[in-house]
């Protein structure tokens, strides 16, 4: 019986079915080895730019290359199963008609068909997509293991299920828009989109980027079978950047490669003064400068360099009213081949921040010009008492810069009597325990000389009100406490001399008394003993007028004979006076004077006096602390000043009396050792040589005086002084005979004067009248002629009130001189002290001067010279 096979299918139509399985399979191998040979190409021809990439690539084309030959051998090796499979089927359809099939060819059939499923179901379980196919109701025939695994169940507890029991479209406009959708479908059989559903297991919404497929059997659609790509990351992702890209404040925009905005954020828009970002879209981004050649720059160096960061530029607003300052940054984007794709950049507005640093800079100038032109001080410190600023004046009044003295520690410098009060202010001002504080303190100039400062501290506050340091402003009042100091001595040393003035002049007069009186007794003592005693009481009534002497010089210091001269040579020379006494007291002398040291204008004899007192006062202050030491006089230059320093390590002197210091009679020397006038005198001295002289304690014990004489370097015309009659100290009287005869009137209100001059010079064989007044004098000479009248030069009147020896003289002069008469030789009595080299009034009317107290032998001397023929004969003139 023939075979159903052999009779359902000739022999040339299975040639031609073996002859289209034999291309079939050629096709295939083309296509695969095809695909093999494109995968090698893109490899070669992208390695140069993946390697140019900034991460490391290299691997990716070689990975490609492997990924593709490992799916031709999958491709092909499936692609033989068929072919193997289609072999079985077509020799069970030729059995068909025999008596049965054979079981080994079924057991290799299903066998074979088991294997294909698996590999086919192993395939699309590789693909992380979802992979599913449905029927047209909904039923799922199967799906890969993403999707089951989205939906956490088994395959087999998916296969055969309605979709819509496990995803549901979130919202019911995409379900209606989906029934709505599928007819159309039906007649395209292919669908692309994006969906957004739920699963209703886990209660999660995703987003699904979806190809759908109609599954076609005689053309007609039996099912969809599609594949859904998870976006939900990138949809979330996308919508961050989304409200990110809306709600930066910094103006955002993207431009294509005609440099044309594709797109801005709305604070761009805002910044410009649009109303929404469509009104800029497609316009050039250079239209948005306020030059456009700024933005042909940018887009130079942009191709260049890829990128720019914070470049500052000048943007129109819309309206035109104002320019908009803003940063840029700005770089170019390109694909994974290099290629360009668009620019992208951030415009932040700093107008605002601008014009902040523009007016912080106006305030800061502000602040700077103001320091610069305060006059004191100001500095700041810390918590820690460090200081942390220090304005310019710094300079001028400590001689350091304002650097050297940041980070450094409070009171560094500060004289230690001083540097407890001021870290008391301090923490009293930290701690809260008062809101502000002034203090004056001593601290040292870098040049090594103490300045008094006055300084007003406030506490600093941070925004929470919490104190985090000091500022002060610090006033050098140096100057100023010398000038106050100055002039309450002034005032108190003028008040003082001329208490003194008066004092002296009383004394004189009673002084003259004595030493007339002593000397005549003293003569006329008729034992040893008296003459002793006597001479002893004239030598103590001489040291009395010597200070007497002394209190005139403090009071009313002579007008210094000026000359031009070098302080070195003259301090020099002072030294030699008294080096033998400093070397016997083992005193080591330091000098050091500038070189070329300008030349001051003084009286060199009273300058020496002053240094020479100075000297003294420091060898006795190292003598009483110590065996040695030593003084260091420095002549140095000060602005227009000479400054002479003497320094000693001697007992110094305590705060307390330092203000008292130049007072007449203050001494802290033991009795016996001085008067207390040395400084003062010295005072005196320097103040009449337009100077000044100033002392003040060390810190580590010692004392320094300083004196500034002002510089004159211009010569100076000094005239030939008036020198009176020399008054020897114990010279013998002159003989009486040229005395002999003579007659001499005496004026002067003082009984004791008038009675010494007439007991002094009666003995002598001449005749003496006296007169108590000026009319006294009158009378006297309107009724008799005179050789000589003494007249006192402080006199007073019968009524009580003061009258001049020079009112005298004038009345007499007139008096005579209407008669015709010659002036008699005219002596001035006096217990001041006069300068014969300034007094006017004496040089004019040629007349004598005789200085209170005053002995007989000088009396009689001054009467001898003036009196001899020799003297007569010769006319009177201002020097006589």
């Amino acid at each position: 019986m023939p075979r159903a096979g052999d009779s359902a299918e000739p022999p040339s139509v299975a040639l031609d079915r073996d002859r289209l399985t034999r291309r079939e399979r050629g096709v295939w191998r083309l296509a695969l080895l095809l695909l093999g040979a494109l995968a090698i190409a893109f490899a070669a021809i992208s390695w140069d730019q993946v390697r140019a990439l900034p991460h490391h690539l290299e691997a990716l084309p070689l990975g490609l290359v492997v990924l593709v030959a490992l799916f031709v051998a999958y491709a092909w090796g499936k692609t033989n199963e068929i072919s193997e499979l289609r072999g079985l089927v077509r020799g069970i359809e030729h059995q068909r008609a025999s008596a049965g099939h054979d079981s080994d060819q079924l057991d290799q059939l299903f066998s074979l068909i088991s294997k294909s499923q698996q590999g086919y179901r192993d395939l699309i379980d590789t693909f992380e997509d979802l992979l599913f196919s449905i029927t047209l109701d909904g039923t799922i025939l199967t799906v890969n293991r993403s999707f089951a695994d989205l939906l956490g169940l088994s395959f087999s507890d998916v296969v055969g299920r309605r979709l819509d029991e496990f995803i549901e479209l979130s919202d019911s406009g995409d379900r209606k828009a989906a029934q709505e959708s599928l007819p159309r479908f039906l007649e395209r059989r292919r669908w692309t989109g994006v969906v957004r559903a739920k699963v209703k297991r886990r209660g999660s919404t995703h987003y699904f980027d979806c190809v759908l497929h109609a599954i076609v059997r005689d053309d007609v659609v039996h099912g969809i079978s599609g594949l859904a790509r998870d976006i939900t990351r990138e949809r979330e992702n996308e919508t961050q950047f989304t409200e990110l890209f809306e709600t930066l404040r910094e103006g955002v925009y993207l431009a294509s490669a005609d440099d044309r905005i594709t797109e801005v954020n709305p604070a761009l828009a805002q910044m410009l003064g649009f109303a929404g970002k469509e009104e800029i879209l497609r316009s050039e981004l250079a239209a948005l400068y306020q030059n456009a050649a700024d933005r042909a720059v940018e887009r130079t160096k942009l191709d260049d360099l890829g990128f720019l960061r914070a470049s500052e530029v000048t943007l129109k607003h819309r309206q035109g009213a104002r320019e908009i300052i803003a940063l840029h940054t700005t770089a170019v984007i390109r694909d994974p081949a290099g290629k360009f794709v668009r620019y992208q950049g951030t415009f932040v507005d700093v107008t605002e921040q601008r014009e902040m640093e523009r007016r912080l800079h106006r305030e800061q100038e502000f602040a700077r010009r103001l320091m610069d032109s305060f006059p004191d001080l100001v500095v700041a410190l810390d918590a820690e008492s460090r200081y942390t600023f220090a304005s310019p004046q710094i300079i001028d009044l400590l001689g350091y810069q304002p650097e050297d003295l940041i980070g450094k520690k409070l009171g560094r410098r500060t004289d230690p009597h001083d540097r407890a009060a001021m870290m008391e202010l301090f923490d009293d001002l930290i701690s809260g325990r008062r809101s502000n504080g002034q203090i004056e303190y001593r601290t040292q100039h870098k040049n090594g000389t103490w300045r008094l400062f006055r300084a007003s501290a406030r506490p600093l506050q941070d925004e929470t009100g919490r104190t985090t340091g000091i500022i002060a402003s610090v006033r050098d009042i140096t100057d100023q406490q010398r000038l106050q100091q100055q002039l309450i001595q002034s005032e108190r040393l003028a008040a003082m001399g001329q208490m003194i003035a008066g004092v002296a002049h009383e004394l004189n007069n009673p002084l003259t008394a004595i030493l007339g009186v002593t000397e005549l007794m003293r003569d006329q003592a008729a034992n040893e003993n008296a003459h002793r005693q006597l001479d002893l009481a004239h030598r103590q009534a001489r040291r009395a007028a010597h200070i007497v002497e002394s209190l005139l010089v403090f009071s009313r210091p002579a007008t210094p004979r000026n000359a031009l001269l070098h302080l070195s040579d003259l301090l020099h020379r002072t030294l030699q006076l008294h080096e033998h006494s400093l070397r016997s007291n083992n005193i080591q002398v330091d000098i050091v004077a500038r070189p070329e040291l300008p030349t001051v204008l003084g009286d060199s004899n009273q300058l020496t006096q002053v240094f020479l007192n100075l000297i003294v006062n420091a060898e006795q202050a190292i003598r009483e602390i110590r065996e040695q030491g030593t003084l260091r006089i420095r002549l140095g230059v000060v602005g227009d000043r000479v400054l002479i320093t003497f320094q000693d390590d001697g007992v110094g002197i305590r705060r307390e009396t330092l203000p008292r210091i130049f007072d007449p009679f203050f001494t802290t020397k033991r009795p016996g050792r001085g008067t207390g006038l040395g400084l003062s005198i010295c005072m005196a001295i320097v103040r009449e040589h337009n100077g000044d002289i100033s002392a003040q304690p060390l810190p580590d014990g010692g004392s320094v005086f300083t004196v500034s004489l002002p510089i004159c370097t211009q010569a100076v015309l000094v005239p030939e002084p008036y020198h009176a009659p020399a008054s020897p100290a114990e010279s013998p009287a002159p003989a009486a005979s040229t005395l002999t005869g003579k007659r001499v009137l005496v004026v002067d209100d003082e009984d004791g004067i008038r009675e010494l001059v007439t007991d002094s010079l009666t003995p002598r064989n001449i005749s003496v009248d006296c007169a108590a007044s000026r009319e006294q004098a009158l009378e006297h000479v309107s009724q008799n002629s005179y050789d000589a009248i003494l007249c006192d030069i402080n006199l007073e009147s019968e009524s009580g009130l003061s009258v001049s020896g020079f009112d005298v003289y004038d009345r007499i002069r007139d008096y005579l001189a209407s008669r015709s008469v010659i002036m008699p030789l005219f002596i001035f009595m006096t217990g001041d002290l006069v300068d014969f080299s300034s007094d006017e009034q004496v040089i004019r009317q040629g007349s004598l001067m005789l200085q209170k107290p005053f002995r007989i032998a000088d009396l009689l001397l001054l009467l001898n010279k003036s009196l001899s023929p020799a003297a007569v004969l010769q006319p009177k003139n201002s020097t006589s």
